[in-house]
């Protein structure tokens, strides 16, 4: 499984993602700076990438009415480690299956 993470996702997350075995790309890498939200999802959904953002409101938005290969809303806690612990914790429990077509929280 392939991560595509938005510019608002700690560089954390990359590092916890990629030690646990999954490819990470990062919007900046093969996108525009200007990408719109709906630009992102397109991409990542047409590669099969699940997308990992903080940007709950527009993304949330965007998979009611948008296909997508998977999203994950990071949701920003007191520390880097906090939320490093929740998104390895969400990984392990939804596994690829759950994560893969879904909106999943972490």
């Amino acid at each position: 499984m392939t991560f595509l993470l938005d510019h608002d996702v700690p560089e954390a997350i990359a590092r916890v993602a990629a030690q646990a075995g999954y490819t990470v790309l990062r919007v900046r890498e093969v996108m525009s700076p200007e990408a719109t939200d709906a630009e992102v999802l397109a991409f990542a959904s047409t590669r099969q990438m699940v997308l990992v953002t903080c940007n709950r409101d527009h993304f949330l938005k965007l998979t009611g009415v948008h296909s997508h290969a998977g999203v994950v809303v990071l949701i920003r806690r007191n520390s880097r480690v906090a939320e490093c612990s929740r998104f390895l914790k969400l990984l392990q429990t939804a596994g690829d299956t759950g994560l893969a077509g879904n909106v999943n929280f972490a």
